[in-house]
């Protein structure tokens, strides 16, 4: 018996030990580390790191330019990556719209209402904490719930977590995301420039043409 037990937990040990690493494990461990480093006496050399250059350059011409200036990786991140990012999950969401979990109007509007919550009980504890204080002006920085962050430790329990909570978790990330750049351009704006609203329309228009004409490849858009 001692046997069968000792050749069990020794399979279960080599399975764990083959298997591939789990993102959101992976995610949470760098998340600490970061928090660490930022807090340590090494917070300057890794502030100094997310100042690096970016470059992807054909002569003078740098395609990861930013304002005239070339990306810093922060901004590289945040402005290319994660441009990818949110257009994976929004194809995933338009899915689960069209014949998913979120096909319904009922199931659809659930996400909207939690992430109305979930926007506005964040604001509500903040304004109490800073009342009277300079900070009282950051009111939409607690808005928006971090998609990547979330999918990522839901991912840690893996198929025990039901796909319609996955689905519903970035559904509720993404409204609230969307709000929080709604309050930023509605209150935080100092000038509307109408050049790049123009050039918006016209993509959101040149896309739009391209699904009336069923054009489904990911590159095109």
């Amino acid at each position: 018996m001692e046997t069968k037990k000792t050749g069990k937990r020794s399979f279960y040990c080599q399975r764990a030990a083959l298997s591939p690493i789990n993102g959101g494990i992976l995610l949470m461990v760098i998340v600490l580390l970061a928090m660490l480093v930022a807090n340590s006496p090494w917070s300057e050399a890794y502030l100094n790191f997310w100042d690096k250059r970016v470059y992807l350059q054909v002569g003078d011409f740098n395609l990861f330019n930013h304002h005239g200036h070339p990306m810093t990786l922060m901004t590289f991140i945040n402005d290319v990556l994660m441009t990818i990012f949110f257009f994976s999950v929004g194809l995933e969401i338009k899915r689960e719209i069209l014949v998913g979990e979120l096909s319904s109007f009922r199931q659809a509007l659930l996400p909207i209402i939690a992430a109305c919550g979930g926007m506005l009980l964040p604001v509500i504890i903040y304004y109490m904490i800073t009342k009277g204080t300079q900070a009282e002006n950051g009111l939409a920085i607690p808005m928006a719930t971090d998609i990547a962050f979330s999918l990522g430790i839901l991912s840690v329990f893996g198929t025990r977590v039901p796909i319609g909570l996955k689905i519903f978790l970035a559904a509720l990330a993404v409204a609230d995301d969307l709000g929080g750049i709604l309050v930023i351009a509605l209150f935080y704006s100092s000038e509307i420039h109408l050049l790049y609203l123009g050039l918006s329309a016209v993509c959101v228009a040149v896309m739009i043409a391209g699904n009336l004409m069923n054009v489904r490849t990911k590159t095109f858009y």
